[in-house]
């Protein structure tokens, strides 16, 4: 798989330049978000090893490859799923092959049951045949058999219309969630962040000087929010109610998208509405002891379930054919994470560790592309471009293919909670706080003061445009330095955002710097992100061999600074 080197004198030089040799700047350390003495001083690789990785990763790129085959061979990858293991084990195999040492697979657990969807159709059958655009929802139990039934729209916007269903719903198949309109785009669903936004995301606060309203009683929501919420908590009432009515199948729409595009995800799980649970332990499909609390679920595309419901207000009497072949996979309820390594060269610092990689795991109606095997695929070719330049990092570079990650960034928490520690008694940012619960207790693990950083790639198929820094205003000109080979690229943007849901939330919930790249969004929440259409055709190559490119960059200067990533306070409060 590598390329063969022929490197000019010039460039063998650059690999061998006394540390006195390399340009080093002082960067701030930080305290509190205020930045203090000692400084810290930045690397910036020579211009010519630089080059070198721009001339691998641009100009011999194997990212397509590698996310062809995760993508298109594989196939989607449902955590606790065997294509999920099938992953694990040949991106495992396929860094081991590249050069990377100790590469294996890392358990977490237990998570709960896998899924697999063996066959499934689905049509109209009566007063006439309509093949429909559809998916099962994941963890959610089969048919045994087709089933025929008929089909009843549970039209109700709060508890007292539920009554006049009282006795209709036993053994149909019910359709729970409203129309959704759909309008004509005169604007197209694929964007680029513009001049305008970078710029609104680099004048960014630091998320740490934004006054907060007090947390001592219940947040005050917009209308807007209190629509939502009012509007979830009415369906989870008709969940309950359609359960206890004993209906066959629950139906619902696609929240988002048009063109037959669905946006699917997993089962949900009748629960009395005056049942109160954590967040921690709230009904999940994949926990065997809820099975029983699952009903067969089918998400349907916009446009087929908008017809079905005018057709039921027409007046219309329809039956559904539905067949769910759904298996589940009980065991021990283990996942792995796949991890390798090149090793650091330095003997003081090899055993320090700088740390990249993206989520492998996916939804089942496509084949995880944009979410997350883009990140996967970017994260292997940057180690890739690293081993293939020859360059020789001081610390240890480490890929880690995070699993769980839809289900809550379980990989990533398990991993960072063995190896780097947890913060006890942890706060969310939701309701009050109890004045006498104990405070947040940071824990540190045996590799907390080894990791220098971690880099994420979780927004899709865009290419860099930055970096979030999570707060931490001490890394601005280390990453400044960072970026600026690659302006004319296109990645020119720092930011002091925090930015959430992907796998670096695990490192900087203990204050470990953990940071995720800014993309651009190109077709992500408007078409791929969890839907059918999160498939290899979306994918854009060029930003992807520049995304690994950068990343290849800044995971190498990384493992060869002088210090380690500065890093912020943590809040104890």
């Amino acid at each position: 798989m590598l390329r063969n080197k022929v490197l000019s004198a010039l460039l063998m030089c650059a690999f061998v330049l006394p540390a006195a040799a390399i340009s080093q700047t002082a960067a701030p350390a930080v305290e509190k978000g205020v930045a203090t003495a000692p400084a810290v001083k930045v690397y910036t690789a020579p211009k010519a090893v630089i080059d070198q990785i721009r001339d691998e990763g641009l100009n011999r790129s194997q990212v397509m490859q590698t996310l062809s085959y995760l993508t298109d061979v594989i196939g989607a990858r449902l955590t606790g799923s065997p294509n999920l293991v099938r992953a694990n084990e040949w991106t495992r195999d396929t860094m081991a092959k590249w050069g990377m040492q100790n590469a294996h697979l890392e358990a977490w657990g237990p998570f709960g049951r896998g899924w697999v969807l063996k066959s499934f159709s689905a049509q109209v059958s009566a007063p006439y045949d309509i093949p429909l655009i559809a998916y099962p929802k994941a963890w959610a139990p089969g048919t045994n058999g087709a089933l025929n039934a008929d089909v009843v729209y549970l039209d109700a916007k709060d508890e007292a219309a539920l009554d006049k269903y009282k006795g209709q719903l036993k053994g149909k198949i019910v359709m729970i969630s409203d129309l959704r309109p759909v309008k004509a785009d005169f604007t197209g669903i694929g964007s680029r962040h513009t001049d305008e936004d970078l710029t609104k995301l680099a004048a960014a606060l630091d998320p740490a000087t934004v006054q907060r309203p007090a947390r001592q009683g219940q947040q005050q929501l917009t209308p807007e929010q209190e629509a939502r919420r009012q509007a979830a908590l009415m369906a989870g009432k008709k969940l309950w109610f359609a359960y206890n009515e004993g209906a066959a199948m629950l139906i619902d729409n696609s929240r988002a998208g048009a063109d037959g595009t669905v946006f699917v995800q997993q089962a949900s799980v009748a629960n009395d509405p005056s049942a109160q649970q954590s967040f921690a332990n709230r009904p999940s499909p994949w926990k065997k002891e809820f099975e029983s609390k699952v009903l067969p679920q089918v998400t349907l595309s916009t446009e087929n379930y908008n017809r079905l419901v005018r057709m039921i207000q027409q007046g219309e009497k329809l039956k559904m054919t539905v067949n769910v072949d759904a298996q589940y996979i009980d065991g021990d309820g283990m996942i792995n994470n796949t991890i390798a390594e090149i090793p650091g060269t330095d003997p003081k610092l090899k055993d320090e560790i700088v740390m990249l990689g993206g989520h492998m795991d996916s939804w089942h109606s496509g084949t995880g592309a944009t979410d997350n095997g883009a990140g996967v695929a970017v994260a292997m070719e940057a180690a890739r471009i690293i081993l293939a330049s020859g360059l020789k990092p001081r610390r240890t570079i480490r890929v880690a293919l995070w699993t769980g990650e839809e289900q809550g960034l379980l990989g990533s928490r398990a991993y960072v909670k063995q190896h780097f520690g947890e913060m006890k008694n942890a706060r969310n940012n939701f309701g009050p706080v109890d004045p006498n619960a104990p405070k947040p207790e940071l824990v540190k693990g045996p590799d907390y003061e080894k990791l220098a950083a971690y880099f994420n790639l979780d927004n899709g198929t865009g290419k860099i445009r930055g970096v979030y820094m999570q707060g931490n205003s001490a890394v601005r000109p280390i990453f400044e330095s960072w970026l600026s080979p690659f302006h004319d690229l296109g990645a020119t943007t720092l930011t002091m955002s925090n930015t959430g849901g992907t796998d670096h939330l695990s490192f900087d919930a203990i204050g470990l710097p953990g940071f995720q790249f800014i993309q651009d969004e190109i077709e992500y929440d408007t078409l791929t992100h969890h839907s059918n259409q999160d498939v290899y055709d979306r994918i854009q190559a060029d930003d992807m061999k520049q995304a690994a490119t950068i990343m290849a960059a800044f995971v190498y200067q990384a493992a060869m600074m002088d210090d380690k990533m500065p890093r912020k306070a943590v809040n104890l409060n």
